[in-house]
């Protein structure tokens, strides 16, 4: 498995957490909570003493239907917020599809880029990445939120999202990315039903032998809801299914992966050293 340049705590010992700050009014998960630039800043440092590795801010939802929000307006919800955050000495990532919201946000401090479309929504994204050198999460992505679940067709999920994740990789480098810098998602909940969801947490070990460093995102999904649903069939409201990403961060830990990405950290930070005593246990038996 590739290294992957980012400097953060404990970060060759167990699974690291990444802290979600939706700078958004329209976020499936916190329902603009944190949209005020005060307010996200000061809950990326909360997650931080929580335990985050790792702070992600995005400004645009991706969640299903989702409208695109302007580049200007995407601009002026993460940059303030990431430039404070740095300013704190917090690790910081900027979820965007757009280069030029990654570039500016790589000027603010941002050492990873995590773009959910893997250069698929802005073909400039990987030569941004390839110029300054940061850490950059390539995630399976057949399409914007507006039709994405419209595209969930899939014979073998994870032997197709590994091959279409590989393809990716290699027009990525051929753009001037690193190896060094990559780091895979096989996109939970983006075209994918929760039928393929649970196919790709158990291939884990499949994708992380495509060799490089697996970021994990369940928390709070649509398909954990589903699961929980009530005797009538209602879907457990996204707050209430932290419970339900918990047991997937200990099982993603364990599987292999490098990184979850969750909006209740503090006990996701627990899961995963419980999941690297687990593990160490294991290697000395």
């Amino acid at each position: 498995m590739t290294s992957v340049p980012i400097s953060v705590p404990g970060g060759a010992e167990r699974c690291l957490v990444m802290g979600v700050v939706n700078v958004t009014p329209d976020s499936f998960s916190d329902g603009g909570l944190w949209f005020d630039e005060a307010a996200a800043i000061q809950h990326g440092l909360e997650l931080v003493r929580e335990g985050a590795d790792i702070v992600d801010v995005g400004g645009e939802s991706t969640r299903p239907g989702a409208a695109r929000v302007s580049l200007e307006e995407e601009l002026a919800r993460v940059v303030p917020v990431i430039r404070a955050l740095r300013s704190e000495g917090v690790a910081v990532s900027v979820d965007t599809m757009r280069a030029e919201v990654a570039k500016a946000a790589v000027e603010a401090g941002a050492q990873l880029v995590n773009d959910v479309s893997g250069g698929l929504a802005d073909p400039e994204m990987p030569r941004v990445v390839a110029a300054t050198g940061v850490t950059y999460v390539v995630m399976h992505w057949r399409g914007h939120s507006h039709d994405m679940d419209t595209r969930a067709v899939y014979a073998d999920v994870v032997t197709e999202v590994r091959e279409e994740l590989s393809k990716r990789v290699d027009l990525v480098l051929a753009e001037g990315v690193t190896e060094e810098q990559i780091v895979l998602d096989p996109g939970l909940g983006f075209a994918k039903n929760a039928e393929h969801n649970w196919a790709l947490l158990a291939g884990i070990p499949e994708l992380t032998e495509l060799g490089y460093p697996l970021l994990i995102g369940a928390s709070r999904k649509r398909f954990l809801g589903r699961l929980l649903a009530d005797a009538d069939g209602t879907p457990r409201p996204f707050s209430r299914s932290d419970d339900a990403t918990l047991a997937v961060t200990a099982l993603a830990a364990q599987a292999g992966a490098w990184c979850v990405r969750v909006h209740e950290v503090g006990p996701n930070a627990d899961a995963v050293r419980v999941a690297a005593a687990w593990k160490r246990a294991g290697a000395n038996t």
